[in-house]
């Protein structure tokens, strides 16, 4: 006689993973914090974004909405992101907010490089000119010269700002 609870062998059992509510609801709450990161961006930049049209639409609202409006479109907006696949705008945020975090850390580098063409010279000056063959060696040479007079008189850092701003200019026009 069989057991009524076995399954027959040639059947696959399913694994069921267990979800509590807590875990839901964070699950949905965690959804409705990127959509409100969404609505605090600007336009232009949402453009970007891979977004249903509803979706766009909703954020676009709640940008114009204030206070308890504003608030149920964001309960919506989390509503609709349950549809969505989250990744995807997970990494164009990240990407938007890392944005800032590299174009300081290119200003660091071209203000360590202004340093150097500041002490050094021309071995530093040379090394620009690898980096960018579209500068101006002579100018860099006068500017550095000028760097140090002013810097050793005292004065105002004039053509100190001035060799940061042509540094700048190079590596805009590299990219």
């Amino acid at each position: 006689m069989a057991r009524k609870n076995q399954k027959a062998p040639w059947e696959e059992e399913e694994e069921i993973i267990w979800v509590s509510r807590t875990e839901m609801k964070n699950d949905m709450e965690d959804l409705q914090k990127l959509g409100e990161e969404l609505v605090g961006l600007k336009p232009a930049v949402l453009a970007k974004f891979p977004l249903t049209e509803d979706l766009a639409e909703a954020i676009a609202d709640a940008q114009r909405f204030k206070n308890e409006a504003r608030r149920r479109q964001l309960q919506y907006i989390g509503k609709l992101m349950r549809f969505v696949d989250p990744e995807p705008i997970q990494a164009a945020l990240d990407k938007v907010r890392n944005k800032h975090s590299q174009a300081t850390a290119v200003l660091h580098k071209l203000e360590a490089l202004r340093d150097r063409v500041v002490e050094e010279g021309d071995s530093a000056i040379t090394d620009v000119m690898e980096l960018y063959p579209s500068a101006d060696r002579q100018r860099l040479r006068q500017l550095a010269r000028q760097a140090a007079k002013e810097k050793k008189a005292g004065k105002p850092a004039k053509a100190y700002r001035e060799i940061f701003q042509v540094l700048k200019e190079l590596n805009e026009e590299e990219f």
